[in-house]
């Protein structure tokens, strides 16, 4: 079994791959790709449909979010649960998120049957990201913080020594307002240590 891997990290696609696959005459090329948001995998599903326009169906499944928390399969017009719900699976099994899959269908003439259909869209899904290279990326916690010129270089050297960055400076008649970007799980231990500079304040996220 493989090591778990940590909490604020995640894996998903860094090169996008395609699958191909016949089953009794119908074709079922597929794609594999990393996608930002819902919005973006909806617009990727838009293309393919126009690109594919003269193919039954254009089935698809992603999976969004740092923690996989938000899917969406969609069978397009098969029997459902047979297209968009295998699709999901391939993702969930390989453990991804931030990626949209797209399997299209061009009958060929002969009706593979619902069990059929699922192995067969499980099939060129697992293709396509077979042929595609996988990444792990890192969750990251960012939050500002004011504090005074007089104070700005300790507050430095405890986001240094926290391995975090500083990854935007402000520069105001009171002090220095910093953006701070740390991997998640070491926020709270920045946290906890920035607040012992009595003048500093943390800066309420317009989020």
């Amino acid at each position: 079994m493989p090591e778990a891997l940590p909490t604020d990290t995640y894996l998903t696609l860094d090169q996008p791959g395609e699958g191909y696959l016949t089953e009794k005459r119908s074709r079922f090329p597929a794609f594999a790709m990393h996608v930002d948001s819902e919005e973006e995998a909806k617009a990727v599903v838009a293309q393919y449909k126009k690109k594919y326009y003269d193919a039954r169906h254009v089935c698809y499944a992603y999976v969004i979010g740092d923690h996989g928390e938000r899917t969406r399969s969609n069978d397009d017009g098969e029997p459902s649960g047979s297209a968009g719900v295998p699709i999901l699976g391939r993702l969930r099994a390989a453990g991804l998120t931030y990626a949209l899959v797209i399997v299209v269908r061009y009958f060929g003439g002969v009706k593979l049957g619902t069990g059929g259909l699922a192995v067969a869209y499980k099939t060129a899904a697992a293709d396509a990201l077979a042929a595609a290279t996988v990444k792990e990326c890192i969750v990251k916690a960012r939050f500002q913080v004011e504090v005074p010129y007089a104070d700005a270089d300790v507050m430095q050297r405890f986001v240094k020594e926290a391995d975090a960055d500083i990854v935007e400076r402000n520069y105001t008649d009171k002090g220095l307002i910093a953006a701070i970007s740390i991997r998640l799980t070491g926020e709270a231990a920045l946290r906890t240590r920035l607040a012992q500079i009595l003048s500093l304040k943390f800066i309420k996220s317009d989020d």
